[in-house]
């Protein structure tokens, strides 16, 4: 793949058979944004963190983001940062406003829904237990995100069968190729 990527996984830092986690062992040159606490997330703390890996990146990297990790992004676009990103590949995102949310919001909600103000593409399953379809429809039509509907797949994640998931790293390819003159 011809871009740099940053990974930004979400609560509890995905696993070792995730398909985030796949992609970086085969790609070793991506770096992964990290946390001081992956178990109770706060959101400035979780902003400052993501804004000093963008900081650490050779140019402005594409943000690949999942579950936590998009809405992430989204609070980040909205806290101003002057740093750049080339765009966003948005999987799976958490509804923080939902009650069926694990945690609670910890400082994630309410949940921007401003523009993103570089492209992004939402990737989003029927039967994600963490958002309704309907309320990934509205945060990629309010962010100004592509939207990919992939079906019945879970939190498309590793217990959704989501391990190194070919099909996901061609749609990342694809973007990146449009991203790219």
């Amino acid at each position: 793949m011809k871009c740099d990527i940053l990974i930004l996984s979400g609560l509890w830092n995905s696993g070792p058979e995730h398909w985030q986690t796949h992609w970086q062992k085969k790609y070793p040159a991506w770096t992964k944004a990290a946390h001081r606490d992956w178990n109770n997330p706060e959101r400035d703390e979780w902003v400052a963190e993501l804004d000093a890996a963008i900081a650490q990146c050779q140019g402005r990297p594409i943000l690949v983001a999942h579950s936590l990790g998009c809405m992430l992004v989204a609070q980040w676009a909205q806290a101003g940062s002057k740093l750049k990103v080339a765009g966003a590949f948005l999987v799976a995102p958490s509804d923080t406003e939902a009650p069926s949310y694990p945690i609670g919001s910890n400082g994630f909600a309410p949940i921007p829904m401003a523009p993103l103000p570089f492209p992004s593409m939402v990737i989003t399953s029927s039967d994600d237990p963490y958002v309704t379809l309907a309320r990934a429809h509205a945060f990629a039509d309010a962010w100004g995100s592509r939207l990919v509907e992939i079906g019945k797949a879970g939190h498309v994640n590793a217990d959704s069968g989501y391990g190194p998931w070919p099909e996901g790293e061609a749609m990342l390819d694809e973007f990146c190729q449009d991203l790219t003159p």
